[in-house]
């Protein structure tokens, strides 16, 4: 009577008696297979775990262990996408510069090489970035810009800022992202009279020192306890201002950057 009410048959009941306390299908695999899911922290799919299987000796079909991990969820934890990243591939008819600087980090002159490039600033609010630009002559920090928005703007700001702070024909160098190769930051600093220089693709040591300044800030600043983006904008201009005219650096003699141009200057005069 109750196999009708619910729609199966008696074989059918029976069957599903005896097998109800036996492990699920692939129970063994499933072991297997999230034994390594979870020595990765869930930071892998179906592929590293094949390999890793593999490694250690056990050969299982991959289309058994990506069914095992849908069936169980076992979903890889993976990074949002980059979407400065995501521009770049976007902008490959943009036009890029020769590394004109070519690592020479040892400038004399105030002004007369500019490093630039972007950050990511996550805070209590979301996700801000820091545009920044640095005299590699001084170490002095000559423009900056935070906003919420990757978009072009962040760059033409610090463009302004830049164009305010050094002569003419000094050489502007960036990496190769989606801002400093766009047709319209390109005119634009051409006009200002800045020669572009790029560092090589996916060489993050050709730009060194705007990576070092973007080190100091993070190791220094409480950033990710801003609760608001007004409060984050104040906090890296109160840093900004410290570090061009309080924070002593053991590598210009103990001067501050303001001081090390004053420096510079006198020395050249």
């Amino acid at each position: 009577m109750l196999c009708a009410i619910a729609g199966v048959s008696r074989a059918g009941y029976y069957k599903w008696r005896a097998q109800k306390d036996l492990p699920p299908r692939d129970h063994a695999d499933f072991l297997l297979v999230k034994g390594v899911f979870d020595s990765l922290r869930g930071r892998c799919g179906w592929r590293t775990v094949c390999m890793r299987l593999a490694a250690d000796g056990v050969v299982m079909n991959h289309k058994k262990v990506s069914r095992i991990m849908r069936d169980h969820g076992l979903v890889a934890r993976v990074r949002r996408l980059n979407p400065y990243r995501a521009m770049m591939r976007k902008t490959l008819e943009h036009r890029t510069f020769a590394n004109a600087l070519d690592r020479r980090f040892e400038q004399a002159t105030p002004g007369a090489v500019v490093c630039t490039d972007i950050t990511y600033l996550p805070y209590g609010g979301g996700l801000a970035y820091l545009s920044a630009a640095k005299d590699v002559a001084s170490r002095e920090i000559v423009g900056w810009r935070v906003s919420r928005s990757l978009r072009l703007g962040i760059a033409l700001g610090t463009l302004d800022d830049i164009r305010g702070n050094v002569p003419d024909g000094a050489l502007l160098h960036s990496d190769q992202g989606f801002h400093y190769t766009s047709p319209e930051f390109v005119r634009r600093a051409r006009e200002v009279g800045l020669t572009q220089s790029m560092s090589r693709k996916g060489n993050c040591v050709d730009n060194a020192p705007i990576e070092s300044f973007f080190g100091h800030l993070k190791d220094e600043v409480d950033y990710k306890g801003c609760a608001t983006f007004g409060e984050l904008e104040r906090l890296t201009a109160d840093y900004i201002t410290h570090y061009n005219l309080t924070r002593r650096q053991w590598n210009l003699g103990g001067l501050t950057p303001r001081e090390y141009r004053e420096h510079l200057l006198q020395k050249g005069g």
